[in-house]
């Protein structure tokens, strides 16, 4: 049973980064699809990011494309999420997934993390 553990939520001024972090304390992941969402209070979940078991492939919703980039770890069952150039519109809980049941930028993925709180200062 995978069960994932984000961190690296924060307060940052726009224009700022940070790096987001997403590990399987059960270390069974790694052969998972991985995907980032995140969601406002008020407004629909929605797709950020998410690669591909063996890393060669990501996708990225396209407005956020050039600022934001996913990676993985699969020897430390971890996935990152770098974030540049943030903008006050990023705030929000940024939460990651794990084994998408149809594709990757939907979000009917079997495994969720708890959230991790963005917020974007201007």
């Amino acid at each position: 049973q995978v069960q994932l553990v984000e961190s690296g939520g924060g307060l940052v001024q726009a224009g700022g980064s940070l790096r987001l972090s997403c590990t399987d304390v059960t270390r069974t992941f790694a052969y998972l699809p991985m995907g980032w969402f995140r969601q406002d209070p008020g407004k629909e979940r929605e797709f950020v990011a998410a690669i591909a078991w063996h890393g060669a492939r990501t996708y990225y919703a396209d407005s956020l494309k050039g600022r934001f980039t996913i990676s993985r770890d699969n020897a430390k069952s971890t996935v990152y999420l770098q974030m540049n150039s943030l903008k006050p519109e990023d705030t929000a809980v940024y939460y990651c997934a794990a084994d998408p049941a149809t594709t990757v930028t939907q979000d009917d993925y079997r495994y969720w993390g708890q959230g991790t709180q963005v917020t974007v200062s201007s």
